[in-house]
């Protein structure tokens, strides 16, 4: 609820580009130096995307872990199947909350609802689903 509550927090008109763009540059800046204003755009769109991405991962990892919590392991389903059944099911919620949000941020002035935006997100999700398998499952072994 926390991670979903963040989401909806940063849908608002105060996170639009126009907003962070004045509070982001000055950190930028201060870390890299100086940059021209048509750079800074192009900047400033990746730093927006790149939250969409790690922000919509991490999102998924907790349903994840609240999926894992929540669903009992079914008697003819080995872990490796039930770990998949909960990963499957915390991406489709990655996926309808990201929907959900840019269907909202179509309403706001400032904001813009895009697909391409759905499937950053959901991307996003499934990536960070697949470090860790690689970085946490398959170090723990079958029993974690």
């Amino acid at each position: 609820m926390l991670g979903v509550g963040v989401i909806v927090c940063e849908s608002t008109e105060v996170f639009t580009a126009a907003h962070t763009s004045h509070w982001l540059r000055p950190i930028w800046q201060a870390v890299f130096g100086p940059v021209g204003d048509a750079r800074w755009e192009q900047i400033h769109h990746y730093i927006r995307k790149t939250g969409h991405f790690t922000g919509y991962g991490t999102l998924s990892l907790l349903f994840l872990r609240a999926w894992l919590r929540t669903l009992t392991q079914k008697a003819a389903e080995t872990l490796s199947q039930f770990r998949l059944r909960c990963a499957a099911l915390a991406i489709l919620c990655t996926f309808l909350t990201a929907s959900c949000d840019e269907i909202h941020q179509r309403f706001l002035p400032g904001r813009t609802g895009l697909f391409s935006d759905v499937i950053l997100d959901t991307i996003g999700g499934l990536l960070f689903h697949v470090a860790f398998v690689l970085l946490v499952w398959r170090r723990r072994g079958p029993a974690a």
